[in-house]
């Protein structure tokens, strides 16, 4: 079910001033978050991939209003992110919720798993402590907990099923957006299929959108409807996940799904293999910022930054997207 768009962002940016050598030294513009723009819907999921340091939890934290964008505007179901009413931002933060990487440390070891789930709807409703802990139990059993469980402490539970608390909590308010950052890379890989299972299905069964974020692509590839590949700030790729794994037009998207383990010999052979570091982002190189680690670089990569254009039925940076897309792949 698509029942519209539940977040806009439009050109979102976030700057930071960093000074290297002391306080009266020049200070540097840090550039996490460079020009982002996208929408999710109801029942579907964006995720977002790159390598450390690309910005993904930047992302992660302006979606969630941790922090505000330098510019650049965000919408969540109509209201405008950086809103000042008392009320407006009560319901964005009813709207939006997290899941975050870690099990073991993202619940409190002191708090009853009851205690942690009631806990928003102390702070955000005016439910009755019956009324919230009956909530409590629902949603026990939604992510597939019994209620025997309401009353134990966090440590007496394995990594998957922390993790099914975790998204368990998150989903306490009803919201309308989870923001899931890196929610299976801590757990073993026999887990990790069931925690995506979960989410899946709670996705079709409360018609969530899910903002994705992972440097897994085959993990991506279970979960995701829409992709957007982010490479020092600045998105290089960004379209349906079906015609991106089946042709990725930018080099450096290319050499993500590279490093998707394979037991194909042919398809190991083609691989772009990655050399080099990240440039770092308070100096980056003049151009395209991929262009020093690039098989297909020509001189007009290190004059001229390429911006986003739609080839292929995707948005694309990248200046010779049209010729690599008639290269094997």
């Amino acid at each position: 079910m698509n029942s519209g768009a539940i977040i806009t962002a439009s050109d979102l940016k976030r700057h930071y001033k960093i000074r290297i050598g002391g306080f009266f030294s020049k200070a540097s513009v840090l550039k996490a978050l460079d020009g982002v723009s996208f929408t999710i819907c109801g029942g579907k999921t964006l995720a977002v991939v790159g390598e450390s340091g690309c910005g993904k939890t930047t992302l992660a934290r302006l979606v969630t209003m941790i922090e505000q964008p330098t510019s650049g505007c965000l919408e969540i179901k109509g209201i405008d992110g950086a809103s000042k009413n008392r009320n407006e931002k009560r319901a964005l933060h009813k709207l939006v919720q997290i899941v975050f990487q870690d099990p073991y440390g993202s619940l409190n070891p002191r708090k009853k798993i009851g205690s942690i789930l009631e806990e928003p709807l102390i702070i955000n409703t005016t439910l009755t402590a019956s009324q919230r802990r009956e909530a409590a139990h629902e949603m026990l059993a939604k992510v597939g907990l019994t209620s025997e469980q309401y009353s134990r402490y966090p440590h007496m539970f394995s990594g998957g099923q922390r993790q099914r608390i975790a998204i368990a909590r998150a989903l306490m308010l009803k919201p309308a957006l989870v923001v899931a950052d890196e929610p299976v890379s801590a757990l073993d890989v026999s887990v990790q299929a069931q925690a995506l299972n979960l989410l899946k299905d709670l996705q079709d069964e409360m018609n969530l959108a899910y903002l994705f974020i992972s440097h897994d692509l085959g993990v991506v590839r279970h979960i995701s409807d829409d992709l957007l590949v982010m490479y020092l700030g600045r998105p290089v790729e960004q379209g349906s996940k079906t015609d991106i794994f089946k042709m990725p037009l930018h080099p450096y998207t290319r050499a993500l799904m590279g490093s998707i383990p394979s037991v194909n010999k042919d398809a190991r052979k083609g691989r772009i293999r990655l050399s080099g570091e990240i440039p770092s982002p308070l100096n980056p190189p003049p151009g395209c910022s991929f262009h020093k680690r690039c098989t297909f670089m020509t001189a007009i990569c290190s004059e001229q930054s390429p911006e986003l254009r739609l080839i292929g039925g995707r948005q694309v940076a990248c200046h010779h997207a049209e010729n690599i897309a008639g290269t094997p792949f």
